[in-house]
């Protein structure tokens, strides 16, 4: 199981400087092998939408829903609060990191904030 953050999706979306290694590691494994938090995929659909528009957010959206998408419950949100007392991350990110350790997910990124927490892989 792998996730990818936010800026990796948006890289793709987007065709950043960085999609080509977002891509590789998307497309490494089964969509039903990737775990996204449903906080990310509110990110990308915003993000996407503003740079894109409606349509191209639309399509990012439905290919995120393709994915393992995890929404949040009591159990993850207590988990991303702990996370987030203990390494001083943003509600966005202590929500994502946990989604992925409830999952036992690499988490991929560049996320600077999220550099150094187990299972995370600096892209």
């Amino acid at each position: 199981m792998i996730s990818v953050d936010s800026y990796g999706w948006i890289e793709r979306f987007g065709n950043g400087r960085k999609a080509p290694h977002y891509n590789r590691i998307i497309e490494s494994v089964a969509q039903d092998q990737i775990v996204t938090s449903v906080v990310a995929l509110y990110e990308v659909y915003k993000k996407v939408k503003q740079m894109k528009g409606e349509e191209t957010a639309l399509e990012a959206a439905a290919v995120l829903s393709q994915t393992r998408v995890v929404p949040v419950d009591q159990t993850l949100s207590l988990e991303a609060a702990d996370f987030s007392l203990d390494h001083g991350l943003h509600m966005s990110d202590a929500l994502v990191y946990a989604t992925a350790r409830q999952y036992d997910a690499d988490l991929y990124t560049s996320d600077k904030d999220l550099k150094g927490l187990r299972g995370v892989i600096l892209v």
